[in-house]
């Protein structure tokens, strides 16, 4: 489920996003002395500060004037999702950096993070600016996205364990399947996401769907049936035509995913997603209210950021070693903290999550936070 989203820039680049935003490096073409581009987000407005800018590496610094939580996208023309920053609230600032090809985007903020949100159209023009991709990180995209095409693989067949259970009316089979259905999907979740469609049929909950949706109509994939499985306790001819929705989504999914966008720093900035995702969704109980299967997930959001800063460590270990430390560090102790509500040490069984006391959650919180500070980092790190 859409979370938080995107990271953050080193300290100076931060200095300068800051000045950006307030006016104070501004230059008169609308971008700020560093090429930052700023976003002002209010709830009726959306103001972009230049509407044309070089293609390459893009930074922009985002400001919420609004009353309302908001969140900030750059969209491909086909409404495909080049980066993203959710969970912007009121009177705060945000900034990310991304890769952006020449073209035509638009620049969308959603006050209350529903409906189309408030467009504006960019263009990014001439050739890529800034360092040349080093064969380290071209081998890096190229792993990575063979890893998220083989974790969209396997979902298939798991959850048609899932989906079969429910078609044959076994609410307990289905239960037991339920949680190790998602493992794929939200170890790569922001890939899968940046397709725009998919993720509100497979994964919205009840309090994602957008105004005027009838969640009687208009609510399918996991977490429906999670509500029918724990909540409601049954399986009707709904479930079962919702459970074979699903089988047809994820494995649309599936087909598209290996097209999908793949940049260092999408995946650097994927890998702080999917600890924002924690922060927001499986932390606070919210994600799986019903199952209380939330350390299942927290356990592969984590495993999918570690991945990806697996694969971008010979990167930004030549530009930020520190940074690279503190990632291990924080990463280990994380995993460390995990491992005590591991039922199966070989597998994917944790403690129900409403067996977690507040203290406990309050831990790990705070070992999610150690960790999302530093890799807010390293978008900028792998650029450098």
């Amino acid at each position: 489920m859409r979370a938080v989203r995107l990271s953050v820039v080193t300290a100076a680049a931060t200095a300068a996003t800051l000045a950006a935003v307030t006016g104070c490096a501004e230059k008169s073409d609308g971008k700020a002395a560093d090429g930052t581009i700023t976003v002002i987000a209010k709830d009726d407005s959306c103001e972009v500060s230049a509407k044309e800018f070089p293609a390459g590496h893009v930074k922009l610094a985002v400001e919420n004037r609004g009353s309302k939580i908001t969140e900030v996208y750059v969209l491909f023309p086909d409404a495909r999702i080049v980066t993203e920053r959710e969970n912007i609230g009121p009177g705060t600032k945000a900034s990310l950096t991304a890769e952006i090809k020449a073209g035509d985007y638009e620049i969308a903020c959603k006050p209350g993070m529903k409906g189309e949100g408030i467009r504006q159209q960019v263009k990014a023009t001439g050739a890529a600016t800034g360092p040349q991709r080093s064969p380290e990180m071209d081998a890096a995209v190229s792993a990575y996205r063979q890893y998220v095409e083989a974790q969209a693989e396997a979902t298939l067949p798991k959850v048609k364990v899932f989906t079969d259970a429910v078609r044959a009316g076994d609410v307990e089979a289905a239960k037991k399947a339920y949680a190790e259905s998602r493992i794929g999907w939200e170890r790569t979740e922001p890939v899968a996401e940046s397709f725009g469609d998919i993720d509100p049929k497979v994964d919205v909950r009840e309090d994602g769907l957008e105004d005027g949706q009838d969640p009687a109509k208009d609510w399918t994939g996991w977490h429906r049936l999670e509500k029918s499985l724990w909540h409601d306790k049954k399986i009707g001819a709904a479930e079962k035509t919702l459970a074979d929705t699903l089988d047809k989504d994820l494995a649309d999914w599936v087909k598209r995913v290996g097209k999908a966008e793949i940049t260092p720093t999408s995946m650097a900035n994927g890998a702080k997603e999917l600890l924002d995702e924690v922060a927001s969704g499986k932390v606070t109980g919210e994600e799986e209210r019903y199952s209380h299967t939330d350390l299942v997930d927290f356990k592969a959001n984590v495993e999918g950021a570690q991945k990806s800063f697996d694969l971008l460590k010979p990167v930004a270990s030549k530009n930020d070693p520190k940074l690279v430390a503190e990632l291990d560090k924080q990463f280990a102790a994380l995993n460390t903290l995990l491992d005590k509500y591991r039922a199966d040490k070989n597998g994917y069984v944790f403690t129900s999550y409403d067996k977690v006391g507040k203290a406990e959650r309050k831990e790990l919180s705070d070992g999610v936070n150690a960790l999302a500070e530093p890799l807010s980092k390293l978008a900028a790190a792998v650029v450098k």
